[in-house]
């Protein structure tokens, strides 16, 4: 989490102290009382953005390596892109196998994708790291890098080489491998004196309590992400099942693509709320919640109409097959729902993570998404014989849109106030007691 000052504003050093309590509750609350909202919607932005804008660089540069490896893979053969986008959509996330002549290729492009599934381990502690000191300039450029060795890698091991999906496959772990290796390298170096010091025992003090919280974030997020990969699994029983996972890839591929907009959202909203909520300002997390949710919107807005625009055309990035194309075509509309959607529940997530509220997220997705969610689009995909286009509607409708409504109403009933007195209580447990404290605890 990053550092507080007096105006709750992030762009602080990471170790700095917290603020006492008087000093928070007079005069900033009479500041915000006399400034005109248009003023304060500005400020917030400018706070927001400063965090969100090199988190949107880095993320859609991250992920545009796994848009240029399906990309490649879909110009040697359906079956090679249905491979490559289930072992990159789904295998990332967990093992599988079924389909067919594509669970064959899609076991090779496993194995060879085993190094990336490490690389993570390093990868998200690194990135939460710098992001935390606001190094988001450094997180953009070193995605930058990487994205360009993954196209020249991809390149070469296609045209060059002819590798095949083996070269793809050794192309994309390579790409990540650098990420965090350059990540790790300016960490360690020396450009973040102030909180690396290198390694020490004191990294486990207070272990337990950061695996509780870990637990329900990673609960919290793993029963969100898998819920897409399932809907990628899914259509591998239908008919004609490659073309059903290729057109349904391309379409989740671009959901992803986009969502990396709102899940940089997700990342400042997160910061902002906990900033303000650790600095006693219930009210400002509050405003920074809206203005977070209004901006998403109105992007995901001008996405979800871009997606109803090119319904025919954004596919040729991936193929050139007709059968695919106009599958892609007839589920166009439903990813153009699906981003509109996207472009609230992330935030919304982002702010509970801001707020300490990953455990009952946990249960919302659980509930929402399987018990409500997957059970609707099998009923409507397999009993009403709506194909796809049930299966992906059951799950959007019955699941992400329940479980937004239901992120929606807790943040709207939120006690912010009650919310920002237990925050403080947890800074003031994981503060760095200073040479002051000691002074005065002595006396």
């Amino acid at each position: 989490m990053a550092s507080v000052n007096r105006n709750g504003d992030a762009s602080q050093p990471l170790l700095q102290e917290p603020v006492a309590d008087g000093d928070r509750d007079g005069g900033d609350h009479d500041d915000e009382e006399k400034t005109s909202l248009s003023m304060r919607v500005w400020a917030e932005t400018r706070k927001l953005w400063h965090i969100i804008g090199p988190a949107i660089f880095g993320r859609v540069a991250q992920y545009t390596m796994m848009i240029v490896t399906q990309a490649f893979a879909g110009h040697l053969g359906e079956v090679e892109l249905a491979a490559m986008s289930i072992g990159i959509n789904v295998i990332i996330g967990f093992n599988y196998g079924l389909l067919d002549d594509v669970a064959e290729m899609t076991g090779k492009v496993a194995l060879w994708l085993i190094p990336l599934h490490f690389s993570f381990a390093f990868q998200f502690p690194l990135w939460r790291f710098l992001q935390s000191q606001l190094k988001n300039q450094v997180l953009a450029w070193v995605s930058l890098a990487s994205l360009a060795i993954n196209v020249l890698t991809s390149w070469l091991s296609v045209y060059v080489f002819d590798f095949g999906v083996v070269g793809l496959s050794v192309s994309f772990d390579i790409s990540w491998w650098f990420l965090v290796l350059a990540l790790f390298a300016y960490t360690a170096c020396g450009r973040c004196s102030l909180t690396w010091t290198g390694f020490s025992m004191e990294a486990f003090s207070g272990l337990w309590e950061f695996v509780k919280l870990s637990a329900a974030s990673g609960v919290m997020l793993c029963l969100e992400n898998w819920y897409y990969r399932i809907l990628i699994l899914m259509p591998g029983y239908l008919e004609n099942a490659t073309v059903a996972v290729d057109a349904l890839s391309i379409c989740m591929s671009i959901n992803a693509w986009e969502m990396m907009i709102p899940l940089s959202f997700f990342a400042a909203a997160g910061v902002r709320v906990a900033n303000e909520l650790g600095a006693g300002n219930g009210r400002a997390a509050k405003f920074a919640t809206v203005v977070s949710v209004v901006q998403s919107i109105m992007i995901g807005c001008f996405f979800c109409a871009l997606i109803m625009v090119l319904h025919d055309k954004f596919a040729y990035i991936f193929t050139s097959s007709v059968d695919v194309l106009e599958e892609v075509d007839k589920l166009s509309y439903l990813l153009a729902i699906t981003i509109l959607f996207n472009s609230v529940q992330p935030v919304l997530s982002g702010v509970a993570v801001g707020s300490g509220w990953q455990a009952y997220v946990a249960y919302i997705n659980l509930g929402c998404y399987y018990v409500i969610g997957l059970p609707l689009g099998f009923l409507l995909g397999w009993v009403f014989n709506l194909g796809v286009m049930g299966i992906w509607g059951g799950m959007i409708f019955g699941g992400t849109a329940v479980q937004t409504l239901i992120l929606a109403i807790i943040t709207v009933r939120c006690d912010w106030e009650k919310e920002a007195e237990k925050a403080k209580m947890r800074v003031a447990k994981w503060s760095t007691p200073t040479l002051e404290d000691d002074e005065a605890a002595a006396r």
